[in-house]
């Protein structure tokens, strides 16, 4: 599977996925919904508006803090988990932390292309499970 922004340029370079058909949460619904009765061999070319995706970008997810109050070594890219939220840090400058909550897609129309390289049957611990097995 790839995966591009609106304008085409790569975001993950392609990969394989092996996911659980049938709405246990392991795809976004709208592409699990475009795979839906595809066999092997074939291709779904498909974008997702940010609704559909991620969701629109929320500023109110968006914090500035200060950076004493996380101790030493606080980095950008790390994520700090607060009041149920995961907040990714995103910057730090002159004494302070940006941390934002929103997911690192929110707010992008995301492409998807897809080949679909095999199907089979999920097993029923699998099922009961809710994932795919490797």
């Amino acid at each position: 599977m790839g995966l591009a922004d609106a304008q085409g340029v790569e975001l993950s370079p392609p990969s394989e996925l092996t996911y659980l058909h049938g709405a246990y949460g392991e795809m976004l619904a709208a592409l699990e919904q475009a795979l839906e009765g595809k066999g092997a061999g074939e291709s779904v070319h498909l974008q997702l508006e940010p609704q559909q995706a991620f969701g629109e970008y929320d500023p109110q997810l968006l914090r500035t803090e200060p950076l004493g109050r996380y101790g030493e070594g606080v980095t950008v890219g790390m994520q700090i988990e607060e009041h149920g939220l995961l907040y990714s840090v995103t910057e730090i400058a002159a004494g302070s932390v940006v941390l934002d909550a929103n997911h690192p897609l929110a707010g992008m129309a995301l492409r998807f292309s897809v080949v679909i390289l095999t199907v089979r049957s999920a097993t029923k611990e699998e099922i009961e499970r809710g994932v795919s097995l490797p």
